[in-house]
């Protein structure tokens, strides 16, 4: 007999698991007071990091940003003022932190990359400003990230005196974090999806899932990602439809299906508890109760492909097989969408609407296939 409850405790185990084994996305925020640091983390990262994380000092003026659960380190700068003894005290701290962190620190804590911000307002990179950078990019890449770009005219001058300076960084993002409204007009945030981007193409590969896990400003990259890692769930699948094996004895949720909705859900990043994966099990699964056979979860969702319970012996092709799994990595990744929108929006889904969605989802896209399947294929 399967308890459900033990296969979505499992779910949840495995899904912490990934996230706690992921290695962290470690940022170096560099900026005076002011520049609008908390409100670009805010806003790019979930969970409100800069407001809900928690702070530890490194140095006087080095500030480490953590919150469980989330995989990212964020170091932050304080004080960064006009007093010049107060900037070379800084920098200092900053420059010793990063050669220890480089000569005695682990990999996965090592810092990435830069965001160095530069209030748009003051339409100018100081020279102190411009010796750092460059000295910066010598030992990390740097992104400069000009903040609240409120006036269209200044942005574009700043941005073309920095391109000016031949500095070997990354590039210029300008943005504006968060609306504002200004004279009973609400300007919108931008460039948030364009600093996402740049940083995924800068940070090394290791460090692109907890981004993409920590960041929610671009969810389609959360699905995108979701289905690369769901192909290779999908191939185990098939290859064991060959061994064979009699499916009909076996829960369809088994050891590959869990591990491949605890790392989808891990790539998410969303709020799930059990209330959450038991409305997807059972919505999977076809059936509702506490306990169910193995053969039961499978006849149910068999009866959504047509033809795959007639096999000789109850045994499922490794065709029907990679079909159901693709349906279900497919769905549960569309159902995350949707979960994870209304989260960022703040307007949660209830459990009852994911039981649906995913319920709808799931026969969507195993009719989805077996139409493509049934369709010639072009020579």
């Amino acid at each position: 007999m399967l308890d459900v409850m033990d296969v979505v405790k499992e779910i949840v185990n495995k899904t912490e698991e990934e996230i706690k084994a992921m290695d962290p996305i470690n940022i170096l925020l560099i900026g005076k007071t002011g520049v609008g640091k908390s409100t670009l983390i805010n806003n790019i990262f979930r969970e409100n990091l800069a407001m809900t994380g928690v702070g530890r000092p490194v140095t006087e003026h080095l500030e480490k940003i953590s919150k469980e659960g989330i995989p990212i380190n964020l170091y932050d700068t304080r004080g960064l003022e006009l007093d010049p003894a107060v900037q070379k005290a800084v920098r200092s701290e900053v420059d010793e932190e990063l050669a220890q962190m480089a000569k005695y620190g682990a990999e996965r804590d090592r810092i990435h990359l830069v965001w160095y911000c530069v209030n748009t307002g003051t339409n100018r990179l100081e020279s102190f400003e411009e010796e750092w950078i460059r000295d910066l990019t010598a030992k990390l890449p740097v992104i400069v990230v000009l903040t609240q770009s409120l006036q269209q005219e200044n942005m574009e001058q700043l941005k073309t005196y920095i391109g000016s300076r031949n500095l070997p960084i990354q590039g210029i993002v300008p943005v504006i974090a968060s609306p504002y409204v200004i004279g009973g007009f609400s300007v919108p945030s931008f460039g948030l999806s364009e600093l996402v981007d740049l940083t995924l193409r800068v940070i090394p590969e290791n460090a692109e899932r907890a981004f993409i896990n920590a960041q929610k400003v671009d969810v389609l990259k959360k699905a995108e990602y979701a289905k690369k890692w769901a192909k290779g769930f999908i191939a185990e699948t098939f290859m064991v439809g060959f061994t064979p094996i009699p499916f009909a004895d076996a829960p369809i949720l088994a050891s590959s299906q869990i591990a491949m909705i605890a790392k989808i859900t891990s790539i998410f990043g969303v709020s799930v508890n059990k209330a959450f994966i038991t409305s997807v099990v059972s919505s999977a699964a076809g059936v509702s109760g506490a306990v169910y056979t193995g053969r039961t979860i499978v006849s149910n969702l068999l009866k959504l492909v047509p033809g795959a319970g007639t096999v000789v012996g109850g045994i499922i092709s490794g065709g029907t097989a990679a079909l159901i799994t693709t349906a279900l990595a497919y769905a549960y990744i569309n159902v995350m969408v949707r979960v994870a929108t209304a989260e960022y929006q703040a307007l949660p889904m209830k459990n009852s609407e994911v039981m649906d969605l995913m319920r709808s989802e799931l026969k969507k896209q195993i009719q989805r296939l077996e139409k493509e399947k049934k369709e010639p294929k072009n020579e």
